[in-house]
């Protein structure tokens, strides 16, 4: 039935509050389509008293587009379908019927003057557009101010879609993987490291050893002449000057920045008391005997250290490596370095204490690398130490040989000389000369032996004891870990006897000591995973240098041999001329 009633006027042309709702006008567009089929020219109208404002629904009347319910679905009209609330003061109950002419299919339209547009429109699943329009004084009818059909939401709804989300692919999708692509080549093996770091190269020498003052308070200095092509140093060559006592301040302050991390520290020469005080108080005419063999063999020592050192990746870039190299200063003097001093002696009861720390407690070994490694360790230390001992042995044997040599020289020179007869006399002064040549040449041959596989084993043997004391700390840091992990126990023990006890007092410094110890283990306990992890890629990286070193070593021991008897034989087939010549 239709309603006899007029329905209240949409926009009272005393009331402005009505003027801000012309935003929302924008809405009504999406609610059109379900209206037009209602208002076909088809269909008849059975409302006489509804005019334009039903055919172009009032904001008011719109409902939110939101999707149909499950019981209504397909069914268009729903969206005008009061939800069964009374009709209220100027409210006009329109009935609409079906187009297809049931019973029981009419539809009420409950028309507001005002009516609330948060309970209309939710915020949450409908956007609010702000547009700024002007509205005109005059009120206007509804149907001139909605937009034609379809028209109006294209506008506003384009730039809301489609345009983030296309700009942020690009630059999302290449930066996630650019820090992971040079994950895998983090972790190489010591053979890649050894080869990538063929291009670049340090070369230290140590010469001019020069005695500064006189007395007990001289001292040996010497010239450190660096090449290099790595980037970070200032200069690709230069030189310094450097007193022994130097280098092993430089020495003492690697180990204790770098020994606790695993790092394998090069030894540095010993400080000889005997032959430090013979350099003291001898004379530099008289430090041609044996002070010279003795400034030799350190010079030589420095040298391997410095060069050994400087082949080290991590070593070479510490400052103090750095400044004892570049600074073209004299450094600060380093303390604690004389053999005979407090400091020295105190050195001395640490190396036993350590000793003696390292055969009492003994490591319940879990990992098998590092027992292999221990056992492998040991085993290389009684070899080379066997091997440096037979090289002594030959290194003697050829300077008796070159001492014999010279003696049998001057007595053929001196039997050449009381001989009468001509031929053979002048064969005995050749084979004089021949002599002495050969005696040269095997002080030089026992020499080689001495530099490059006496001294070459001798410093193995120290790199040895300085992979050993890595390994040590690695015991020691699981003494910190296992101690660690005692005393915890004990702290929860008597955070467990207070609460047992009811002593609340004591519950609370309990439970903070066992927070506190439970820190500490986690600590010494990433620590020991740490050392670790260093240690092995250190072993590694000295297998690699020991095996390159003893290949060099054995190379330039034959080069030498080889010569040495090269030149014996020149020197023999020289003489042989002489000896068939005796008539």
């Amino acid at each position: 039935m239709a309603d006899s009633r007029e329905p209240p006027p949409l926009f009272n042309d005393d009331d402005d509050s009505h003027k801000d709702d012309d935003n929302d006008d924008l809405f009504t567009s999406a609610v059109q389509s379900p209206v037009s089929e209602l208002t076909t020219p088809e269909e008849p109208r059975r409302q006489e008293g509804l005019g334009d404002p039903l055919t172009s629904p009032s904001p008011a009347a719109s409902p939110t587009p939101d999707p149909p319910s499950d019981s209504h679905a397909g069914n268009p009209t729903d969206l005008f379908e009061s939800v069964g609330e009374p009709p209220v003061g100027g409210l006009s109950s329109v009935s609409l019927e079906s187009p297809t002419g049931g019973e029981g299919t009419q539809q009420e339209v409950s028309l507001d003057d005002e009516v609330d547009d948060s309970a209309l429109f939710n915020a949450t699943s409908a956007p609010k557009l702000q547009l700024s329009q002007d509205v005109p004084e005059p009120p206007v009818p509804a149907s001139s101010i909605l937009p034609p059909m379809g028209a109006p939401l294209t506008p506003p709804v384009a730039p809301i879609t489609p345009t983030v989300t296309p700009n942020l692919t690009p630059n999302v999708t290449p930066a996630a993987p650019a820090p992971v692509t040079p994950l895998p080549a983090v972790r190489q093996s010591p053979e890649e490291l050894e080869a990538e770091s063929g291009d670049e190269f340090i070369e230290i020498q140590v010469s001019d050893p020069q005695k500064i003052g006189e007395g007990m308070s001289s001292y040996m200095a010497y010239k450190v002449t660096t090449k290099t092509n790595i980037t970070y140093f200032r200069k690709k060559n230069w030189s310094v000057t450097r007193r022994f006592s130097d280098f092993l301040g430089l020495h003492g302050k690697l180990v204790e920045k770098h020994l606790h991390s695993g790092r394998i520290i090069p030894p540095a020469p010993e400080k000889s008391a005997i032959g430090t005080t013979k350099i003291k108080l001898g004379s530099d005419k008289t430090a041609e005997s044996g002070s010279q063999d003795f400034i030799e063999k350190r010079r030589a020592s420095l040298e391997r250290y410095m060069n050994r050192t400087g082949a080290h990746p991590t070593l070479r870039a510490d400052p103090d490596f750095r400044e004892f190299i570049e600074l073209d200063a004299e450094l600060p003097r380093a303390t604690q370095t004389s053999a005979l001093s407090s400091a020295g002696v105190l050195r001395l009861f640490n190396r036993v204490g350590e000793t003696v720390n390292k055969m009492t407690f003994k490591m319940d070994e879990s990992d098998q690398w590092f027992e292999e490694k221990t056992q492998q360790i040991e085993s290389l230390d009684a070899q080379l130490r066997k091997l440096h001992l037979a090289m002594e042995g030959l290194v003697a044997y050829r300077r008796e040989l070159a001492v014999s040599t010279a003696s049998f020289a001057k007595s053929a020179a001196i039997l050449s000389s009381v001989e009468e007869h001509s031929a053979l006399s002048r064969a005995l002064h050749q084979l004089a000369e021949s002599t002495e040549r050969t005696h040269t040449i095997h002080h030089a041959q026992a020499d080689a032996d001495f530099y490059y596989l006496s001294e070459i084993t001798k410093d193995y043997i120290q790199l040895i004891g300085a992979v050993k004391d890595v390994f040590h700390e690695r015991v020691k840091t699981f003494q910190t870990w296992q101690h660690a992990q005692s005393m915890l126990a004990k702290k929860r023990e008597a955070k467990a006897k207070a609460e047992l006890a009811g002593r609340m007092d004591k519950v609370q410094q309990a439970q903070e000591e066992v927070a506190e110890w439970e820190v500490k283990v986690e600590r010494s306990q990433e620590e020991f995973d740490r050392i670790s992890r260093a240690i092995k890629k250190e072993v590694d990286r000295f297998d690699v240098v020991r095996v390159k070193d003893f290949k060099d070593m054995l190379v330039k021991y034959l080069e030498a041999l080889m010569t040495s008897q090269q030149q014996i034989i020149k020197v023999w087939e020289t003489f042989m001329p002489e000896a068939k010549a005796i008539a």
